[in-house]
Parts: structure tokens; sequence; C-alpha cells
């Protein structure tokens, strides 16, 4: 008998505690920790957004006049903003507030990550030897004293540790590096998504059916992005799929909200992924432009899109949207928004200028349709 399930099972996304990338670092003194996450967090924000975690027990007698009270405080800082409020936090709120951020360094004498860097320090010894379950992914060592050796009991904790890099605490370029490299090895894969659900009222038929170059347009298009994504799928409604043939499909799951619902449906379906969304209105689409938009891929934005030749605003239907988006795109929804265009206005996205505007040209009336038409015609 099949097992009854009260909740419809989603595939949940690669999340840590805090979010995406998130990295402790324990075994040393929160001075330490601080210094060390303050000289990563300066060498390398000016390519990533990054976010500390920490703690501070003083109690609000102690913090005087500017102890948060129960309302909330916003405060334009001029250089940043602040928030002030009081909360139960539980990692479903952190994700949210850390959902920008490329990388995650949390001090790991108060909280658990994902991962882990472990630092070697003699005075701390005895405090890390009672936080071993807190070691689950170590990924580096970092000694505070002149010598390589780690303490026996990490060597008993971890039977591979001597596979483990170490670094001395003042090698910071090194540390770095290592950190970086491991941010590139996590970008997030790409996929495509052809958006081929579209109704074409104004159109009068199914502008994926239309035949520029020997084939319906869909199946033209997903040809043209299949070797820069490792898998693409034809975005659908439901009615369409027998329709469809052997294609991948990703069937719309939130109807009604066009192309919107079907980027959602996309991430529903793998929310780990970036996706190429790519939609059929664009019958002079190539090859260099596709290139172009992932070659000038930034995966640490919520998504890289061309700006419009024709408008000051960005594309939303040829863009890369980054994992980091999934929640974006929701949080828009809850405020009345389906417009994918209005996220990318309100929200951190890599731009850029499109080498060939002309591509750009979109269709959505039979006069359209017609004189593109002759114009691949009149070029072969």
């Amino acid at each position: 008998m099949k097992k009854h399930t009260k909740h419809t099972q989603l595939k949940r996304p690669s999340l840590g505690q805090f979010g995406r990338n998130e990295w402790s670092i324990l075994g040393t003194t929160c001075g330490n920790i601080q210094a060390l996450s303050n000289e990563i967090i300066n060498r390398l924000s000016p390519k990533y957004q990054l976010a500390y975690v920490d703690a501070d027990h003083k109690s609000h007698d102690e913090e005087g006049d500017d102890a948060a009270p129960q309302a909330m405080i916003y405060t334009d800082k001029i250089g940043y903003h602040r928030f002030d409020f009081q909360a139960n936090m539980e990692s479903y709120h952190y994700r949210m507030w850390f959902n920008d951020a490329h990388l995650i360094l949390v001090n790991g004498n108060h909280f658990k990550a994902a991962r882990q860097l472990v630092c070697i320090d003699p005075k701390k010894a005895e405090s890390l030897s009672r936080k071993l379950e807190k070691l689950t992914d170590v990924q580096a060592f970092i000694s505070y004293e002149d010598t390589n050796d780690i303490h026996d009991f990490l060597k008993n904790h971890l039977p591979h540790y001597n596979e483990i890099p170490i670094f001395r605490a003042n090698e910071i370029d090194k540390i770095v590096s290592f950190l970086q490299e491991k941010i590139n090895e996590n970008t997030p894969p790409l996929k495509g998504l052809i958006l081929a659900g579209g109704r074409s009222t104004r159109m009068g038929h199914d502008k994926g059916l239309i035949e520029y170059f020997g084939k319906p347009h869909r199946e033209y298009l997903y040809d043209l992005i299949s070797p820069f994504c490792s898998t693409t799928y034809l975005s659908c409604r439901a009615d369409q799929a027998n329709d469809l043939g052997d294609f991948p499909l990703i069937k719309d799951t939130f109807e009604g909200l066009g192309p919107f619902g079907a980027i959602v449906s996309a991430f529903r379906e793998d929310p780990d992924a970036a996706w190429l969304v790519l939609a059929c209105d664009y019958p002079l689409m190539n090859e260099a432009t596709i290139k172009q938009l992932v070659n000038k891929r930034d995966a640490s934005q919520v998504a890289t899109a061309f700006n419009s030749p024709h408008s000051e605003f960005p594309e939303p239907l040829i863009t890369i949207w980054e994992p980091r988006s999934y929640p974006v795109l929701f949080q828009f929804l809850a405020q009345g928004y389906s417009c994918p265009r209005k996220v990318l206005i309100n929200s951190r996205v890599h731009l850029i200028d499109p080498l060939q505007p002309e591509v750009f040209k979109n269709i959505n009336h039979k006069e359209e349709y017609e004189a593109i038409l002759e114009k691949v015609a009149s070029s072969e």
C-alpha cells in the first residue's frame, strides 16, 4: 500500500543553515575569527557579495539606548542599510536575508555551517575538542602556530586529515585564493528553457510553430541553445504536452502567469540550476548572441541579461536566471507582480549591451511575421 503524503513533494535547493555557500571558521578565539573574516571579505568584496555571521552576547542593558526595541527600526546609514528588530530567527528566515550573499562566513564558535575552516590554535584546542559534531565537511586547516601538526583528536575524528590542505594564519592570499577556487567550483550548472507555452493571441497562431529556417522556431531555438546547456527543455502548457513529441518538457505548474510562471516552474524542477530562458518571440536570434550571454554570465548576481536595444529596460526573456532568483521571483509574486522585467529592474543583475542589436527584433503580429520571412528569404 502506497504511503499517504500530506504535502506535495518538492525539490529543495541545496541550502545550509544560512544560505547556499556557507563556511564556518572555528578552533580559535572569536577575535581571530572576526579578523580573518574581515581580511577575506575585504579582498573578495570587490567581486562578490559577502556576509559574516557572528553573535553578540551583550544584554540590552549593556547596549544602552541603541538596543533594538519591540518595534522594528530601519536606519539608512548612507553607506549601508540597518534593520533592528526582535524575532525568533530560524533557518527559513536566515536564508531569505542571506539570499544575495555569494559567500557566507560564520563564527563557528557559535553557529554551525555546511563547510568548515578549522583553526589549529593550542590555546583553544580543548574547546575545539568539544565541538567535533560541527566538523561535518572540513575543507582546510588554518594554523596559528609555526608547525603543520594538527591536534591528535582531529586526526582521530577525520580519517583523511592528511588530504586536507593546511595554511598558516598569515597566508591570507593563499586562503583567499583557495576560497575563490571553491566559489568558482560551485557555479550552478546551466540548463536551457525555450518558452513555447504562449497562446500567441495577437499573432493568431502559435509563434513556436512558425518556420523561419526550415523547422518550427521552437525546435530551431532548442537546437540553438542546447550546446551551451547541460540539458534543454521546452516549456509548455499541460494541454500542449502530447503535441511536442519526444522533447524534454517542463509543464507550467503556475498557470495564468505567462513567462513568469514558466520560469518558476523550471526552478521547481531544479532549484539548484541556473536557467537560460529564451522566448520564441525572437525570429532572428543567433548563436553569437547566445554565446555572448553565456560568456558574460555572472553567477554572483540574480541574473545576467541584455539591455534592450529598443528601451532602457533589460530583456527578461533572453536571460540567465541564477538559483538565487528563485525566492526573489516569489517575493515579487507575493506583492502582486508577475512581470519578469520588473524583477530584473529591481534586483542585483549583470546587464550587458548586445553586440548585434538587430537580433532582438520581436514579433507579435502577422505583418511583422511576414516582414521577417521576407528578410530571411532575401538573405539566403
